[in-house]
């Protein structure tokens, strides 16, 4: 399986990201933001997080117009997976390929620590390695993690089991206590924890490597 890692100035989990991908037995490309297409054979795309372009306007907004989202854009049309964690998850919203939006954090204040998540739904690539409620611990790192978004999409997401983590303790206001939402087609992903700082238990925990190794492994027998 090929994952491709975006890289845009700002971008500070990047290395993260490739390295969590390769720990789950992907080969890994790295990709910079104006490069205007994908590696051939890409299977998974991921948009890490971090500050891209100093978040500018709005998290995420200039990323999501660079030459490489059209590219992005193109290969989730065609139902690519595409992993979007943190700011890359606001870069998703922006891209539209999510909806919602990532708004300032409820305490106006940055956010880093562990947090416990419930795993909300297994039906997904990414999902399918957890237990349906399980609860695991993934840091957070984010000052506009609120995810806001109108009633209509709250149940719509939830009505459509949608919702791919949610937090025990909600610490930035998200509404429904929303962690991680799937695309309609449950191939796009966008969450604000941080699963690929937990896949090495010496680094304090290993709570992400069922993500990644599952999306691998679904991956691998389609």
């Amino acid at each position: 399986m090929k994952a491709a890692v975006v890289t845009f100035p700002g971008s500070n989990c990047d290395r993260d990201l490739a390295v969590a991908f390769e720990r789950a037995g992907a080969e890994v490309v790295r990709v910079w933001h104006k490069d205007s297409a994908l590696p051939e054979g890409t299977d998974i795309v991921g948009v890490p997080g971090g500050f891209s372009f100093g978040d500018y306007l709005r998290c995420g907004a200039i990323a999501a117009q660079s030459p490489i989202g059209v590219a992005v854009q193109a290969h989730a049309a065609r139902g690519g997976y595409v992993l979007g964690i943190c700011n890359g998850f606001q870069v998703l919203t922006e891209m539209r390929l999510l909806p919602g939006v990532l708004m300032r954090n409820a305490g106006l204040k940055f956010i880093c620590k562990p947090v416990e998540l419930e795993v909300a739904t297994t039906d997904s690539a990414y999902t399918a390695g957890y237990a349906k409620g399980q609860r695991i611990t993934v840091p957070v790192a984010h000052h506009d993690g609120n995810y806001t978004c109108d009633a209509e999409t709250l149940a719509r997401l939830q009505g459509e089991d949608r919702v791919a983590f949610r937090y025990a303790a909600n610490p930035n206001g998200s509404m429904g206590d929303i962690a991680g939402i799937l695309s309609d087609n449950r191939r796009v992903l966008g969450m604000m924890p941080h699963p690929e700082r937990v896949v090495d238990p010496a680094h304090g925990g290993a709570d992400g490597a069922a993500l990644f190794a599952s999306l691998i492994g679904n991956l691998a027998l389609a």
